[in-house]
């Protein structure tokens, strides 16, 4: 069995009395794009600066590539490539010239690192912006260069947190693309936080967080699998007394929370019509599809996602 490129045992960490990621548990295989989804406050934040060294373990172990972060912190640095949610570049420099002072920071010089950033600008379609400075490029294009930045030392694994953040749906497509080829062509293990999601069900797996605590764990389809049946979600302006109306009347299941009321239920199509019927006053609207990832957060923990 091939050894995870990350693993995670038992990790807890406060800031002061605040427990923001509770006795967590969890593996990255190598050579795959794992996302960690959650709401703002879920801890993926915390543990994105875990892992990435930026802040020393309080409780647990974890282990990049075998080596154990807290007593091989300097080696378990040069196996990784770091991308903050706010891009870390130079705006009066220039695409090439951000480059080059981002290698001189992990060790590259000469011949070496000019070799290294023409790779990168040509790999990341950067060549024709090489000489304009940051500030000139679109939101895209800068993330596009700070994971160029991320990769300079040939990192097994590229940790990313909220790497969608301020993008167009454009760039966003432009950014997976990018990761994927990244995966496929390199081998890079790829770890990224994100709140988005339809973000995260582009992922190879992901793990949920809820209030530091890990809910969910698998590949996008089967979390969705795991809840079975069809998904009807009803607008209304009192979701819960709804939702206690339906249960009455229909003997079904029904969630209700901020303004929606969401049901789970085989050949879900067929309670449509009934329910339009026994309540078209309450009812504001109502939608109809296979289950979300939204709808596995609510499931699992019981209440929205408030991205």
């Amino acid at each position: 069995m091939t050894e995870p490129a990350i693993e995670i045992r038992d990790v807890a960490y406060r800031y002061g009395d605040r427990l923001a990621v509770d006795d967590l548990s969890l593996d990255v295989a190598r050579g795959e794009i794992f996302a960690l989804l959650g709401p703002n406050g879920s801890g993926k934040t915390t543990l994105f600066r875990l892992v990435s060294t930026l802040i020393p373990l309080q409780q647990g172990e974890v282990r990049i590539l075998g080596r154990c972060l807290r007593r091989e912190t300097v080696a378990v640095r040069r196996s990784l490539g770091v991308v903050f949610q706010a891009a870390s570049l130079d705006k009066k420099l220039t695409v090439a010239e951000n480059l080059r002072h981002r290698g001189w920071l992990h060790g590259l010089s000469g011949e070496a690192l000019i070799r290294r950033r023409d790779e990168l600008i040509e790999q990341f379609h950067l060549a024709d912006r090489a000489a304009d400075r940051v500030e000139t490029l679109s939101g895209g294009m800068r993330r596009r260069l700070d994971i160029a930045c991320g990769m300079l030392p040939r990192p097994s694994i590229l940790v990313m947190d909220e790497p969608s953040t301020g993008l167009d749906p454009s760039a966003r497509l432009d950014l997976w693309r990018l990761l994927r080829g990244l995966r496929d062509a390199e081998g890079v293990t790829i770890a990224l936080t994100t709140h988005l999601l339809e973000e995260a069900d582009k992922s190879d797996r992901l793990a949920i967080l809820d209030g530091g605590r890990l809910v969910a764990l698998d590949t996008p389809t089967a979390l969705r699998e795991s809840l079975g049946g069809d998904t009807i979600t009803i607008q209304t302006a009192d979701a819960k007394a709804l939702a206690a109306n339906i249960h009455e009347r229909f003997d079904v299941t029904a969630d209700g929370s901020d303004g929606s009321v969401r049901i789970r239920q085989a050949d879900g199509h067929r309670l449509i019509g009934p329910l339009a019927e026994a309540f078209p006053e309450a009812i504001a609207a109502i939608t109809f599809g296979k289950p979300t990832l939204e709808d596995v957060f609510v499931a699992r923990t019981g209440h929205a996602f408030q991205q």
